[in-house]
């Protein structure tokens, strides 16, 4: 934003939209080039940062925001679902109804925008690359912990192993909508989807991207009901297991390498 002098202006915490709001214009990019790539080079991101971003949407969503398209005279591209469209607008219409309202709470309260720096300390991020939206289908009580099943749509379950007194502390109950949260690191992929494991959760997918560092590779796996998983194996895995995209392998996650979290 610019000043009437032309010196740029500091947006401080009332124009801070922050990593929701790169999200939004991502989807706005793809939804008018059409191509991750081409919104990826107009925002100034990596095409790598920005399909993290879109997998990351699409799996907090009840239903993808963002649709690859494969084939095609320019080889292909993404498009934004009706549910995306309805997203971006009804987003843009809360961002400036938000807006207004913390204006005016500056203009009545002086030292508004110093507490609202410190309200935004409590929206925290996680190093967690797996996230995922769902909805409580079950609560297996025990003795000291609980087991809790969350539907993430098309047909994929997650389940995670937490104590009685979290489930208390969080107020789960059946029907409420909840996120789990797995580092990559925790997930460990497998080729053969019939091994028997102690892993409470078994997901099986495609490869649809493997990315090889020095030492590790990601690998990200479309699950059948679109949303995608992040592991994070050592090259030599990548190698001996042949994987490549299309490859079809089973992730495996302990239940206690889940982390469930509700919104306040």
């Amino acid at each position: 934003m610019k000043t009437p002098t032309g010196q740029k202006q500091d947006k401080g915490p009332l124009m801070d939209r922050g990593r929701k709001y790169d999200h939004l214009e991502l989807l706005e990019q793809i939804d008018a080039s059409g191509s991750i790539t081409a919104a990826a080079s107009l925002m100034g991101m990596s095409y790598k940062t920005a399909w993290d971003a879109v997998e990351a949407i699409n799996n907090l969503a009840e239903a993808p925001l963002v649709e690859r398209r494969v084939g095609g005279r320019n080889g292909g591209g993404a498009v934004l679902t009706v549910n995306g469209r309805r997203l971006v607008s009804a987003y843009r219409r809360l961002d400036k109804e938000r807006q207004q309202v913390l204006n005016q709470l500056n203009q009545v309260m002086e030292d508004f925008e110093a507490y609202y720096k410190i309200i935004r300390k409590y929206d925290l991020k996680t190093s967690a690359r797996n996230q995922f939206s769902g909805r409580v289908k079950a609560i297996k009580q025990g003795g000291v912990n609980a087991e809790v099943v969350l539907d993430i749509g098309g047909g994929d379950e997650i389940v995670a192993n937490i104590t009685c007194d979290s489930v208390e502390h969080l107020e789960l109950k059946v029907g409420d909508e909840a996120y789990a949260m797995i580092k990559s690191s925790w997930v460990i992929l497998t080729s053969n989807n019939n091994l028997k494991t102690s892993s409470r959760n078994k997901l099986t997918g495609k490869v649809v991207r493997c990315h090889e560092g020095a030492v590790n590779a990601e690998v990200i796996v479309e699950l059948p009901g679109g949303k995608t998983l992040t592991s994070i194996i050592t090259n030599e895995s990548v190698t001996d297991m042949g994987l490549k995209v299309g490859s079809e392998v089973t992730a495996l996650i302990k239940s206690s390498n889940v982390i469930l979290a509700v919104a306040c």
